[in-house]
């Protein structure tokens, strides 16, 4: 079932606009302002991803004192490693994935490339310190992967594949500009 929007909160949202429109390439669709429950008032911001099925990021920028100063970085606030919660966003092929790599690049970011096998993935940072991936399926899962996770979800062992996945550093193209 395809998703409507996820949402995060941001700390600056200047430059959580420039990167989502600039870096990641979405496009600004909607802000709404409004009261928010708890007094003072918020802007719900709307990127549209280029989805097929119209999936959303959004962002809130948040004008509420009582508030105080709260973290956005979903992994830090909670003491897990950045490549633990992160947004992995659909590249249809490994020639969308070598030019969301590019206009990374141009805008500064270095980019990790990782070859799982089944997908190739690109990362980065956005302004709040979530971690986004673009993610390529370059195969099908085989029957063979399907039956071993089906026996092994829910086993409180299984046998470690300890084998590294090829990476890749891609180095900016230009000095960073977020």
């Amino acid at each position: 079932m395809p998703f409507h929007h996820v949402a995060f909160a941001s700390r600056d949202m200047e430059a959580t606009h420039h990167f989502y429109t600039e870096v990641m390439g979405f496009e600004l669709a909607k802000v709404v302002a409004a009261p928010t429950p708890v007094g003072g008032w918020a802007k719900h911001v709307f990127y549209e991803t280029g989805s097929p099925d119209g999936g959303m990021i959004a962002f809130w920028d948040l004008h509420v004192d009582s508030l105080g100063d709260f973290p956005t970085d979903l992994n830090a606030s909670i003491g897990l490693p950045t490549w633990v919660n992160h947004l992995a966003f659909d590249a249809a092929s490994l020639d969308e994935l070598a030019a969301h790599t590019r206009r990374w690049q141009e805008h500064g970011i270095t980019v990790l490339e990782l070859d799982h096998g089944f997908c190739r993935s690109i990362y980065a940072t956005d302004p709040n310190g979530i971690t986004v991936e673009f993610c390529c399926t370059t195969r099908p899962f085989s029957a063979a992967e399907r039956q071993w996770a089906r026996d092994n979800v829910l086993r409180p062992e299984v046998e470690l594949d300890t084998e590294q996945p090829p990476l890749t550093v891609h180095e900016p193209l230009a000095p960073a500009s977020i």
